[in-house]
Protein backbone atom coordinates (compact mmCIF):
# COMPACT_ATOMS: atom_id res chain seq x y z
CA UNK A 1 0.00 0.00 0.00
CA UNK A 2 1.54 3.27 -1.11
CA UNK A 3 1.67 5.97 1.59
CA UNK A 4 -0.45 9.04 0.89
CA UNK A 5 1.25 12.37 0.23
CA UNK A 6 0.82 13.78 3.75
CA UNK A 7 2.99 15.23 6.50
CA UNK A 8 3.84 12.41 8.93
CA UNK A 9 4.74 13.16 12.55
CA UNK A 10 6.15 10.82 15.16
CA UNK A 11 4.26 10.25 18.38
CA UNK A 12 5.62 12.35 21.24
CA UNK A 13 5.47 9.20 23.38
CA UNK A 14 7.83 7.30 21.06
CA UNK A 15 10.97 8.82 22.53
CA UNK A 16 14.20 8.33 20.64
CA UNK A 17 13.84 4.59 20.06
CA UNK A 18 13.04 2.80 16.84
CA UNK A 19 9.66 1.44 17.97
CA UNK A 20 7.62 4.41 16.87
CA UNK A 21 4.23 5.25 15.49
CA UNK A 22 3.69 8.04 12.98
CA UNK A 23 0.43 9.87 12.43
CA UNK A 24 -0.76 12.08 9.59
CA UNK A 25 -3.95 14.13 9.63
CA UNK A 26 -5.59 15.47 6.49
CA UNK A 27 -7.91 18.43 5.84
CA UNK A 28 -10.54 15.87 4.82
CA UNK A 29 -10.73 14.64 8.46
CA UNK A 30 -8.86 11.41 7.77
CA UNK A 31 -6.09 10.13 10.03
CA UNK A 32 -3.35 7.75 8.85
CA UNK A 33 -1.20 5.72 11.24
CA UNK A 34 1.90 3.67 10.42
CA UNK A 35 4.73 1.81 12.11
CA UNK A 36 8.09 3.47 11.51
CA UNK A 37 9.89 0.12 11.38
CA UNK A 38 7.53 -1.20 8.72
CA UNK A 39 6.59 1.79 6.60
CA UNK A 40 6.71 -0.41 3.51
CA UNK A 41 3.76 -2.42 4.85
CA UNK A 42 1.44 0.57 4.56
CA UNK A 43 -0.78 2.36 7.02
CA UNK A 44 -4.11 2.27 8.80
CA UNK A 45 -6.79 4.79 7.90
CA UNK A 46 -9.29 6.21 10.41
CA UNK A 47 -12.02 8.80 10.29
CA UNK A 48 -11.57 11.75 12.63
CA UNK A 49 -14.39 10.38 14.81
CA UNK A 50 -12.73 6.95 15.08
CA UNK A 51 -9.37 8.49 15.94
CA UNK A 52 -10.90 10.76 18.59
CA UNK A 53 -12.73 7.80 20.17
CA UNK A 54 -9.48 5.80 20.20
CA UNK A 55 -7.57 8.62 21.91
CA UNK A 56 -10.31 9.10 24.52
CA UNK A 57 -10.19 5.36 25.26
CA UNK A 58 -6.41 5.48 25.70
CA UNK A 59 -6.59 8.51 27.98
CA UNK A 60 -9.25 6.80 30.08
CA UNK A 61 -6.92 3.80 30.52
CA UNK A 62 -9.40 1.38 29.02
CA UNK A 63 -6.84 -0.46 26.85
Amino acid sequence: MHSPNVQWRKSSYSGSGDNCVEVAETPEAVVFVRDTQNRHLGYLKFSAQEWTAFLHTLKAGQV
